[in-house]
């Protein structure tokens, strides 16, 4: 029996992907990909010593590794690459696994046009 931890998580990550998603283009330089991503937006704190305030990223992209696949390879996200959902564009900022399994990218954006 394999670990019934990954295999839960997997399943999970499926579901949300195909429930909880919306097409949009991944772009780097010429290659673009459509993908099914999960919007979402990070919360983070800012204190400058005399006031905490609370912001939030533009968006969130949550893209399975399996599915960002430029120029034939599967790739990891990179600065300055694009995302566009509908008219709108998003820049890449950073990135991070959203499981302790490596399956999903968070993809931290801004909106820049």
């Amino acid at each position: 029996m394999g670990d019934l931890l990954a295999q839960g998580a997997a399943w999970l990550e499926q579901q949300r992907t195909r429930h909880l998603a919306t097409t949009v283009t991944y772009v780097r330089g010429a290659s673009t990909v459509e993908v099914l991503a999960t919007i979402g937006r990070t919360k983070f704190e800012v204190d400058d010593g005399h006031v905490v305030r609370v912001e939030f990223t533009d968006r969130d992209f949550l893209i399975l590794v399996a599915d960002l696949i430029l120029a034939g390879q599967t790739t990891e996200p990179q600065r300055g690459d694009l995302i566009r959902e509908g008219p709108r564009e998003f820049e890449v900022l950073e990135w991070r696994y959203s499981d302790p399994y490596r399956q999903t990218f968070r993809i931290t954006t801004k909106a820049v046009g």
